[in-house]
């Protein structure tokens, strides 16, 4: 729980008490390789930090898989949209290797508005970083060229591509695997 701990206090701003307060609200899961977080079409019934493990998230559109993101180690993984406003899940949302999770469900995160008093900050705080990710990656994919967002992207996550099947992190950087590998190829000779 130390890295939950140290995620949660540095990611929302929680002092050690406080989050002494909410730590029975997580539990400790597994979720075997292969195995889904949560299905397509499904709710989204829980948030949980990844302890370790790697989980891809991705649809399928005219029988095309497109990879969204890879989940990794010390970040969160929820269906934001499903989670908070109890829609079903627009994504596939799958273990690539077996995961050690700290789960909190909808209804126990519930319970953090009656803990926490300012809850309703750190969460508004909380959603305004996923949207400022999620701007970032967007203006990256608009302004950078295929080579650009290869090399941005693999200085940021070396281990993945260590770790994860190279069509996958092509779908994500919107390429091809023929690109990735021939930008990978250029850049390790």
């Amino acid at each position: 729980m130390v890295a939950l701990q140290q995620q949660i206090q540095s990611y929302f701003g929680i002092t050690p008490d406080e989050f002494v307060a909410i730590e029975h609200l997580f539990s400790k899961t597994e979720l075997a390789k292969g195995s889904y977080f949560v299905k397509k079409s499904q709710y989204c019934e829980k948030l949980s930090f990844i302890k370790s493990g790697f989980i891809r998230i991705y649809a399928t559109e005219n029988d095309k898989e497109v990879t969204q993101w890879i989940s990794t180690e010390g970040y969160f993984i929820t269906d934001l949209h499903s989670f908070i406003f109890d829609q079903r899940s627009r994504w596939n949302m799958q273990a690539l290797n077996n995961c050690v999770l700290y789960t909190i469900t909808k209804e126990n995160y519930k319970k953090l508005y009656q803990i926490l008093p300012n809850w309703y900050q750190i969460e508004k705080k909380f959603v305004a970083s996923c949207f400022t990710i999620l701007e970032n990656r967007v203006f990256d994919h608009l302004s950078l060229n295929s080579e650009e967002r290869y090399l941005k992207f693999f200085s940021q996550n070396k281990t993945l591509f260590n770790e994860v099947p190279l069509q996958y992190l092509a779908s994500m950087l919107g390429m091809t695997p023929e690109t990735l590998s021939r930008i990978r190829k250029k850049h390790n000779s």
